[in-house]
């Protein structure tokens, strides 16, 4: 939402974005495009091909699991480029990318290390943010001889333990990061993306002194998201209860798609609508993005408003919710 006042009704845009190595990418209905600054001081856009939409991602609980994956890949993708844009290579290396057979080698090898990233990175995020907090609780009640079977109680109490720690891991995962220096900039990038977004929400024009009042922190952010996959999860593992090692760990693999597909149109209803409900349910995310998220510069604002201008599409109120 907006730090100043605007009299007309607010937008509800489905345009997003994602920051990269000194620029972002947005994300619209009709376009995707990236902007990124080179190190001679130039703004360079590109726009990204926007693939098939398949079926899957029309279908409601079905297209969250879908498109954040695509986005994951997509995203990679972007970052990749940006830091060639950002940090080009020499001369010498360029020449050797301009034979035909090496760029369709390396094409081909550049799609499946995509592919095999994104994979790498949700096992990742699930053997970490999933996984590892029910081996610590089940640790834990081991060591303490836990009885399940004393007290119904119990059980729920270990699993909103288990939920805690999550938590804990994924706020310590994003402090530590947010203090690593090269992160800086990506965050101050990302802070650009939020506020750029919220002017157009705001219908005014796409200026560094308009976008500058807007505020950073934005309820449609992957950090939201991500923190909404934890919150939901613990309430419907609460209905599940504690069970064996290797129950938990099957119960928790078979119930992820689920508990982001529901996260997932959790955040669409709350970026549809502003209410007290909706803001509550955004008000915990948004504060996990003051890690994820930083004051951009007058530089960062201008590439942000380069690459949204690029995928605002044609007809008026397509983008909308």
């Amino acid at each position: 939402m907006s730090e100043q006042s605007n009299n007309q009704t607010l937008r509800r845009t489905t345009i997003g974005g994602q920051a990269l190595i000194e620029g972002l990418m947005m994300i619209g209905p009709e376009k995707r495009a990236m902007a990124v600054r080179n190190p001679e001081g130039e703004i360079e856009l590109e726009f990204l091909e926007t693939g098939v939409v398949s079926k899957a991602e029309t279908i409601p609980f079905l297209r969250g699991p879908v498109r954040v994956f695509k986005q994951l890949v997509l995203g990679t993708k972007a970052l990749m480029r940006s830091a060639d844009i950002a940090e080009p290579e020499d001369d010498e290396q360029e020449t050797a990318k301009t034979e035909t057979s090496a760029k369709e080698m390396n094409k081909k090898t550049s799609e499946f290390g995509l592919y095999l990233s994104a994979i790498v990175s949700i096992l990742f995020s699930v053997l970490i943010f999933m996984l590892l907090p029910g081996l610590m609780v089940d640790g834990l009640k081991l060591l303490l001889r836990i009885d399940l079977s004393a007290n119904r109680w119990i059980s729920l109490g270990l699993t909103l333990l288990e939920g805690l720690i999550r938590v804990g891991i994924f706020i310590l995962y994003l402090w530590l990061v947010s203090k690593m220096k090269d992160i800086k900039r990506v965050w101050q990038y990302h802070g650009a993306e939020h506020k750029t977004i919220a002017c157009y929400e705001a219908r005014m024009p796409l200026t560094v002194e308009n976008i500058r009042g807007f505020s950073r922190l934005h309820p449609r952010c992957g950090t939201s998201f991500m923190f909404l996959i934890m919150i939901v999860s613990i309430i419907i593992l609460a209905f599940i209860g504690w069970r064996s090692r290797l129950i938990n760990l099957i119960v928790r693999l078979f119930l992820l798609p689920i508990i982001a597909s529901l996260t997932y149109e959790l955040i669409r209803v709350v970026g549809r609508h502003d209410n007290f409900l909706t803001r509550a349910i955004s008000k915990p995310g948004m504060a996990m993005q003051k890690l994820t998220t930083a004051e951009p510069d007058n530089s960062m604002l201008e590439v942000a408003i380069v690459a949204m201008e690029a995928v605002i599409p044609d007809q008026e109120g397509s983008d909308e919710w």
